[in-house]
């Protein structure tokens, strides 16, 4: 699933009339923006936020002779990239740390919002970041709630704090600062108890825990699934506990995106994570203007080289690149280029990040991990020269291949007809400029 499809299928389509124009009347503003107002509302933005958002990007169009430009559609669309990227929150917000180790994160949230796994998955990015982190179970209430901190832990190689037998938040929090200092740990993130709503004994006993720990920042965790009750939640912890910076969960799964659109403008304080999978490595700093491009179809070329710099081995790509160049892609090449999307995410985002991708074309597209484990089963039941030639697989060939893969002939047929398209694809992003994109709108995926 993308990210924001639904809204990004609708502005792409706005943005896509526009481009087009020679030029744009004050009637055809208005039209436009009252798309984007209805665009917006069906995605869950806060009705005062879309009025304000309109307003504004009219107010420029109108006001800095937008209209009577040469290109007034790139004109309109670049402002309201830029409004957009405004309302995101702006610019990047990193997490401050303090000049005294260690420094102390304070999670809180709702109960089943994911603020334990989004506990480890900080953690996890604090520590490719250099960082040597503590997690701290400070759920007493919950049922197995130290236990589930305890297993991502383990999962991660990461060490977590907890007191079983205590049942006072406050002090195992204090202890945990202790144990930090004296463990050389330069991070601690405090897990805190959640319920499942806003309640006066719960803010007491995160403003108890605050009062004694003093975090350098509180990171408030909120599903973006739950669209405008998000926005409430964040606006009442932001209220009455304090928080300075939002961890939105399930960012994957947000096809309308009225969380991420407004938490910004309602509380004052900016996204600062994005966990966008189920996976611990699945969390990636919140960039506002890569936010917003991608929701406009103009793509997130920034995000996508640095997925492809952590996943990719240098070499690799530089052998692949002279055989791409040299027509040699073979089936083997494809093999290792799957595992190696894989491990850069969901395949529907990384091609959302692609400018020029259209929503529409994006939609339903996801990576089933049996179609990809039955691919690498055919591919390893060939020889070594079927694999580098696939032309010479015939009929017999096949039967053996399907055989020896636990799969039918037409699973082959269709493997090697995805094959074809992919290198049809690879030729295409060889060629320059976005010429070799556009194809791609149509291309079938094999996973």
């Amino acid at each position: 699933m993308a990210v924001f499809e639904g809204l990004s299928t609708k502005l792409q389509d706005i943005v896509k009339k526009l481009k087009g124009k020679a030029r744009v009347t004050e009637k055809d503003l208005k039209e436009v923006m009252r798309d984007i107002r209805m665009a917006l509302l069906e995605a869950d933005v806060n009705y005062k936020v879309v009025k304000e958002f309109t307003n504004t990007v009219t107010e420029r169009a109108l006001g800095s002779d937008v209209l009577e430009s040469l290109t007034p559609g790139q004109q309109v669309i670049k402002i309201v990239n830029e409004e957009m990227t405004s309302l995101l929150g702006g610019t990047v917000s990193k997490l401050t740390y303090s000049p005294k180790p260690p420094t102390v994160y304070m999670l809180v949230g709702l109960q089943g919002a994911g603020k334990t796994t989004a506990c480890g998955k900080l953690s996890n990015l604090l520590r490719k970041d250099g960082k040597k982190p503590l997690m701290v179970a400070c759920d007493i209430y919950r049922p197995a709630a130290i236990k589930q901190l305890q297993v991502v832990g383990k999962q991660l190689d990461i060490p977590v704090y907890a007191e079983e037998d205590n049942k006072n938040a406050v002090n195992i929090a204090n202890n945990a600062i202790k144990y930090a200092q004296k463990g050389g740990f330069d991070t601690v993130l405090v897990d805190t108890a959640g319920r499942l709503h806003v309640n006066e004994e719960l803010m007491q006993e995160l403003q108890d825990i605050k009062s004694k720990v003093k975090p350098m920042e509180v990171l408030l965790v909120v599903d973006a699934m739950t669209g405008q009750d998000a926005v409430n939640v964040a606006q009442s912890f932001s209220e009455e506990v304090g928080i300075d910076g939002v961890i939105l969960t399930k960012l994957d799964g947000d096809t309308r995106g009225g969380a991420a659109l407004t938490v910004k403008s309602v509380t004052g304080k900016p996204i600062k994570f994005a966990s966008v999978g189920e996976k611990l490595n699945d969390i990636e700093p919140f960039y506002p203007d890569r936010m917003a491009s991608r929701i406009l179809g103009m793509g997130d070329v920034l995000s996508l080289i640095e997925k492809a710099q952590e996943s990719f081995d240098e070499q690799k790509a530089l052998e692949l690149e002279k055989k791409i160049r040299a027509k040699g892609f073979d089936l083997n090449d494809f093999l290792d280029q799957m595992e190696e999307m894989k491990k850069m995410g969901p395949l529907d985002q990384l091609l959302g990040m692609i400018p020029g991708m259209n929503a529409k074309a994006l939609q339903g597209l996801s990576v089933d991990e049996k179609k990809l484990d039955r691919i690498k089963a055919i591919i390893r039941s060939m020889t070594m020269k079927e694999r580098s030639n696939p032309n010479i697989i015939d009929a017999s060939r096949k039967k053996r291949i399907a055989s020896g893969s636990g799969t039918g002939v037409q699973d082959v047929n269709r493997l090697l007809k995805d094959f074809e398209q992919i290198n049809k694809m690879m030729k295409m992003m060889n060629q320059k400029g976005k010429k070799g994109f556009k194809g791609m709108k149509n291309m079938q995926f094999p996973f």
